[in-house]
């Protein structure tokens, strides 16, 4: 298997996953700063264009960032991060989507429409008008989960999950670019403290770690 990754929360779900399961991959990276993923050799081979891809040996690929995290659970079951019995695989799958949808997918459009403009508006449709509604809803986003962390220590429960990955790499994100934690989310602080100081966190920060040039 080969993964390919770059900057942003989407890569870096992948990268602290394969650190918290101990795996070790062969990875490439691609730079979609300089929009590498949206022509070239790499449309060719994937043409939706999107990083995180993991290509199996067979050629076929998987894209979507929690998609391959949940593929190798099934592969490699030891420790598993999106559960171990079906009641818990679904409130960890159950969990991620909505932090997809009142969280990441609004985040980042909010991002793409505003300060991300510049790098985006040639690559995908951006509505700069809807930025500060986006932003609006990734803050609402945030303060439930913050709700959700003040009755329980883990996004899907007592145990860390993918879930918890998934949250801590759009809040990080958020953070980058102008959508912090909101000031009133204490329980949110503490769990990102919490988490921010695992060693898997540490390593996922650098794209590029273990990487030749």
């Amino acid at each position: 298997m080969k993964l390919y990754q770059s900057v942003g929360p989407n890569p870096r779900v992948v990268l602290f996953y394969l650190a918290e399961k101990g795996l070790e991959i062969d990875r490439a990276f691609v730079d979609i700063r300089a929009g590498e993923n949206r022509q070239g050799e790499w449309l060719k081979k994937y043409p939706r264009g999107g990083i995180p891809v993991l290509e199996l040996d067979d050629g076929s690929l998987i894209s979507e960032a929690t998609v391959i995290c949940d593929y190798l659970d099934e592969r490699f079951p030891e420790k598993p991060l999106v559960g171990a019995t079906p009641e818990a695989r679904a409130a960890v799958r159950s969990a991620i989507r909505h932090i997809d949808y009142s969280i990441g997918s609004p985040m980042m459009n909010g991002f793409r429409s505003a300060e991300g403009l510049p790098m985006f508006k040639d690559r995908m449709l951006c509505v700069p008008e809807a930025a500060p509604g986006n932003k609006a809803y990734a803050q609402d986003g945030l303060r439930q989960a913050d709700a959700l962390l003040a009755r329980q220590p883990f996004v899907a429960g007592d145990s860390f999950t993918l879930a918890d990955i998934a949250l801590f790499c759009w809040v990080e994100f958020g953070a980058m670019v102008g959508q912090p934690i909101p000031d009133d989310a204490a329980h949110l602080k503490a769990w990102r403290d919490k988490v921010a100081a695992m060693p898997s966190a540490i390593a996922s920060a650098d794209p590029k770690h273990g990487l030749a040039e």
